[in-house]
């Protein structure tokens, strides 16, 4: 058990060494000296120090972490390979301090993860003769294209979060809450080893499932509702998602027509997702099945989303994206309609881009489910 352990640390190290690498090349043929990271999915990608708090500094001459005492230990145990600076005074007037110490002159940052209080107060303390270079999307652009190690993780959490959607659905009945459906959600995942959930699980009944991104309320289901489940789980830092919607009773027509058209129309995106397309040819072949049924109003959303570190990360796969998915690139396929005082059907499930192939992770049945 001693001897995986060690090994599975010196192979993560590795792991985080060849990324900060990457990225050093990318900065040199910038002309960048450092790179100032402070996103926390970011700095867990660079370095393997998961704390809360901190400021990683990727250099030609090496990488620092900027941390308190609260956090200096763990980021011994959890970077090795990094040096941990103790933090005196405010976090980035610290990390301004380290900069101007080293004598970085050309520093890169990324605008989109710093407050202007924080950026104003770290140049200060980096003092004058600095040339501050944008440089959003670094750490990003790698993140995008997931390593097999990655890839195996992500495809553990999706099978986690349906096997807890799948215990999920024994429950519904009429009476019970959207509340404790969701805590139920939250505590299975925690039972089965996930970290907590990707964000807080969607559950809907009835006319509030034509809310896409519904809060759970103390309404209780009731005989002849659609019900949708949005729900995702942290395994080993990294995300899943996954969405299906039943219906609890006996469904009209007209539901059974719906949930085919989103069956249809997932499947027409899963399809073109393959490497090399752009984001927006997968969107717009979900599309294009919803608004030949005459749902296209309906659909109100974007097709799909990267997926790793963040629910939420590059690409975007949405109407008019030029980005190109490529292979190691895990994205959602989650179409769906929403007709307001009516109800919603979403079906979503986890891809993973290949070379030559599409590989859905998410692994429970996606057939009109009737309870």
């Amino acid at each position: 058990m001693e001897e995986t352990s060690v090994s599975s640390i010196l192979f993560m190290n590795s792991v985080f060494s060849k990324r900060r690498a990457v990225v050093r090349k990318n900065l040199a043929e910038r002309g960048v000296d450092a790179l100032v990271v402070n996103q926390a999915a970011n700095r867990y990608y660079l370095s393997g120090f998961s704390g809360e708090d901190g400021v990683l500094v990727v250099s030609r001459d090496g990488t620092f972490l900027v941390s308190d005492g609260r956090f200096t230990t763990q980021a011994k145990e959890e970077a090795p390979g990094v040096r941990v600076v103790l933090q005196k005074g405010g976090l980035y007037e610290a990390a301004g301090k380290l900069l101007r110490s080293r004598g970085y002159r050309r520093i890169g940052y990324d605008p989109d993860s710093l407050t202007v209080a924080d950026f104003a107060g770290m140049r200060r303390a980096a003092g004058r003769k600095r040339a501050w270079q944008r440089a959003s999307g670094v750490v990003e652009g790698l993140r995008a294209r997931k390593e097999p190690s990655e890839l195996a993780e992500i495809r553990q959490a999706a099978v986690l979060a349906g096997e807890v959607l799948e215990r999920t659905l024994k429950l519904l009945r009429p009476g019970v809450r959207e509340t404790e459906i969701a805590a139920e959600i939250e505590y299975q995942m925690r039972r089965r080893g996930a970290a907590g959930p990707s964000f807080p699980p969607i559950v809907a009944f009835g006319e509030r499932s034509a809310l896409p991104h519904a809060r759970p309320t103390r309404r209780k289901l009731r005989r002849n509702e659609l019900v949708v489940l949005d729900l995702g789980a942290i395994l080993a830092h990294y995300c899943s998602d996954i969405t299906r919607t039943v219906f609890v009773g006996n469904a009209p027509r007209r539901v059974r027509r719906w949930y085919q058209a989103v069956l249809e129309a997932q499947g027409a995106a899963i399809s073109a997702a393959k490497a090399g397309v752009e984001c927006g040819e997968i969107d717009g072949a979900a599309r294009k099945v919803l608004t030949g049924h005459g749902l296209g109003r309906y659909f109100v959303h974007s097709t799909g989303h990267g997926l790793g570190l963040e629910i939420h990360e590059a690409p975007r796969v949405a109407r008019g994206q030029k980005q190109r998915v490529l292979p190691g690139s895990v994205i959602t396929i989650e179409p769906g309609i929403y007709v307001p005082g009516v109800g919603g059907i979403r079906i979503e499930d986890d891809v993973a881009i290949h070379e030559a192939s599409t590989e859905v992770l998410t692994r429970i049945p996606r057939e009109f489910t009737e309870l």
